[in-house]
C-alpha cells in the first residue's frame, strides 16, 4: 500500500465549499476499489492550511487504475476549482515506524493480563479433553498446552510477545494444525467451549470486548481448519494483532 499526502492553502472563506466538494468527492473514494481509506484534517494553528492523506492500495493503482477508472471524472470535477490551492502533492511508503498510543487499554488490559487467559484456558481445555468430539485432536497433549495457548493470546491480544520470544512465534503456531485435518463441526465446537469458559471465569461481558474477542476467536479457528488441510506446507506470517477494532486482511 501506498499513503498519498496532499496538502491545500484555502483561504477562510472558501473554507466551507471546500470541504463540501471533498464530503461529495469522498463518495468517489468510497467507491474506488483501489482506494483502502481517507482522511481530510484542517490545521487547528493555521485554520486555513488543510492535510488530506489518502491510502491507495499501491501508486500504480492510484495513478493508472483510478484515474483512468469510471470513479474518477465525478471525484476530479469536485476538487478541480482548488487544484491550484495545493501546496504539496506526494506519495509516502510505509515504515515499520508505527503502533498505537496509550490512551485505549489493550485487549490484554481490558481482560486482566495473564492471570484471566490462564484461568482461561485452564477452564477450557478440562472441557476439551471431556468433549467426545474435540478429545481426538487433544489426546496426548501436553501439560503445559494451556499455558501456552494463554502466552499466545495475550501477545495477539496486546500483551508481551512471550510466545513469539518463547515458543517461535506464528510459524510455530502453524506448524501445529499442519495435517490434522480439522473439521469444520469441531471447529463450531471449540469456538462454543471457548465461549463457555470465557464467561465461566468472568472475562468481561460488555459488548465491545466481546465482539473483539468473538472476532479474534472466528478468525483464529477458520485459520486453523484452513492450516490443518492436506498438502498445505509450512509458513510464515506476521504475528497476529488484535484491537478493538478487529484486525485487517493479510495481504501477503
Amino acid at each position: 500500500m501506498i499513503v498519498e499526502y496532499i496538502r491545500y492553502r484555502i483561504p477562510a472563506d472558501r473554507a466551507e465549499g471546500f470541504e463540501a466538494a471533498y464530503a461529495r468527492a469522498a463518495e468517489s473514494l468510497a467507491a474506488a476499489p483501489e482506494c483502502v481509506d481517507y482522511e481530510l484534517t484542517r490545521c487547528v494553528d493555521e485554520p486555513d492550511q488543510y492535510a488530506l492523506h489518502i491510502t491507495w492500495t499501491s501508486a500504480k493503482d492510484h495513478l493508472e487504475s483510478f484515474r483512468g477508472g469510471e470513479q474518477f471524472p465525478a471525484f476530479f470535477t469536485e476538487i478541480k476549482p482548488y487544484v491550484g490551492d495545493i501546496l504539496e502533492m506526494r506519495h509516502y511508503g510505509r515504515t515499520g515506524v508505527r503502533g498505537e498510543g496509550g490512551s485505549v487499554p489493550s485487549l490484554y488490559e481490558w481482560i486482566g493480563g495473564e492471570e484471566a487467559l490462564l484461568r482461561l484456558t485452564e477452564a477450557f481445555y478440562r472441557e476439551v479433553l471431556k468433549d467426545d468430539l474435540l478429545y481426538p485432536l487433544f489426546a496426548g497433549m501436553d501439560p503445559e498446552h494451556p499455558q501456552h495457548v494463554a502466552l499466545w493470546l495475550g501477545e495477539v491480544f496486546g500483551g508481551p510477545n512471550t510466545y513469539t520470544d518463547s515458543h517461535g512465534g506464528y510459524r510455530h503456531m502453524i506448524r501445529q494444525h499442519l495435517g490434522r485435518g480439522i473439521e469444520e463441526k469441531q471447529r463450531r465446537r471449540w469456538v462454543s467451549l471457548l465461549m463457555d469458559a470465557a464467561d465461566e471465569v468472568g472475562l468481561p461481558d460488555d459488548p465491545e470486548f466481546r465482539a473483539a474477542f468473538v472476532s479474534y476467536i472466528e478468525w483464529g479457528t477458520r485459520l486453523a481448519v484452513i492450516n490443518s488441510r492436506p498438502g498445505v506446507k509450512e509458513y510464515d506470517a506476521p504475528m497476529p494483532k488484535w484491537n478493538w477494532g478487529g484486525h485487517p486482511p493479510y495481504r501477503g
